[in-house]
């Protein structure tokens, strides 16, 4: 009997654990788990305590073990008091809605969403089935999101995208911005994320994105399926981002390129145009091909030295020119 999970070198009896990286090997022999998931392939060294469930991958069936626990942690139902939800919005069945939640009209939430307190709901939203906004969240008006989203807290979805139109006098008039966001489905998306609306038509994040923490998208972004960004990165209006793509953190890229498909792009990287090539690698700022940036920066590292020795050439060359 198991009633708990536990981390493999953490565990005592009554635990359930996994194995999958190298790394942690030594613990499987040494740990009080009374289950532990492995690899199939796995070939011990020594005799094990624990009971070894093996799999084909064992941080995946981990994985679906901890998505069962934790959705278990938050199944909730029912409308929570007080909450403001205008009488023209659909709700679907089962939905939870937390205190203090705002929903405005014309709203449709769809079977088995929650939506946890402290939320603001604009005009027009639909959120799909099986969707969860963590306490916090805001959605301004007509923004769409998919089925089996996952949006944390403090994050905004729908502000105004940064459209000002400089003017004679120097000041800044402002473009309204009269598009949406449209989420597709099983995206997450992190903590204290902003996502702008479009000025107009949509800024788009495609099926199965993940977006960490802190992360700034702009007005008229794309971003394609099952691309991946790291906090505090930030993409510029009416830029275009490619399938597959790893994106590190605190990663800049300028507006108005294309960045395409298995693109990987090194944390702290600066983009400033356009990377046709499908599934290169880059780093530095300006971001260059990760090859030729690791070349260069053992060029960099060498830079005292060459320094060193130009002057000691130069202090050569002089001394035979005084000497003729």
């Amino acid at each position: 009997m198991v009633e708990q999970l536990a981390k493999i070198e953490d565990a005592t009896a009554g635990s359930l654990s996994f194995l999958s990286n190298p790394k942690y090997e030594q613990y499987l022999y040494t740990t009080k788990a009374s289950i532990v998931i492995v690899n199939q392939d796995l070939k011990l060294d020594k005799p094990v305590a624990s009971t070894l469930i093996r799999v084909k991958n064992a941080y995946t069936a981990f994985s679906s073990l901890l998505q069962i626990y934790n959705k278990m942690r938050l199944d909730k139902t029912g409308v929570e008091q007080p909450v403001f939800i205008h009488p023209s919005a659909k709700i679907g069945k089962n939905v939870y809605i937390g205190a203090f939640t705002y929903i405005d009209k014309d709203v449709v939430i769809q079977d088995n969403s929650k939506i946890y307190p402290h939320v603001y709901i604009g005009e027009n939203v639909n959120i799909g089935a099986d969707t969860t906004l963590f306490p916090g969240v805001s959605v301004y008006f007509d923004c769409v999101i998919g089925e089996r989203v996952i949006i944390h807290s403090g994050t905004v979805i729908g502000s105004d995208g940064f459209g000002f139109a400089p003017q004679d006098d120097g000041t800044y008039k402002k473009i309204n911005q009269i598009g949406n966001v449209v989420i597709e489905n099983d995206v997450e998306i992190g903590a204290n994320t902003v996502i702008d609306r479009a000025t107009m038509g949509s800024t788009i994040i495609r099926q199965g994105v993940k977006l960490d923490n802190l992360i700034q998208v702009a007005h008229n972004v794309e971003i394609g399926k099952n691309t991946v960004i790291a906090a505090q990165s930030g993409i510029s209006g009416s830029t275009k981002i490619g399938e597959n793509a790893v994106i590190g953190g605190q990663v800049g890229i300028v507006g108005h390129i294309n960045i395409a498909s298995g693109t990987q792009i090194q944390a702290q990287s600066g983009v400033n145009r356009t990377i046709a090539d499908e599934g290169k690698k880059w780093s530095g700022t300006p971001a260059a091909p990760y090859n030729a940036q690791m070349r260069s920066q053992v060029v960099y590292s060498r830079l005292p030295e060459l320094e060193r020795r130009l002057e000691e050439l130069e202090q050569l060359l002089l001394t035979k020119e005084l000497s003729k």
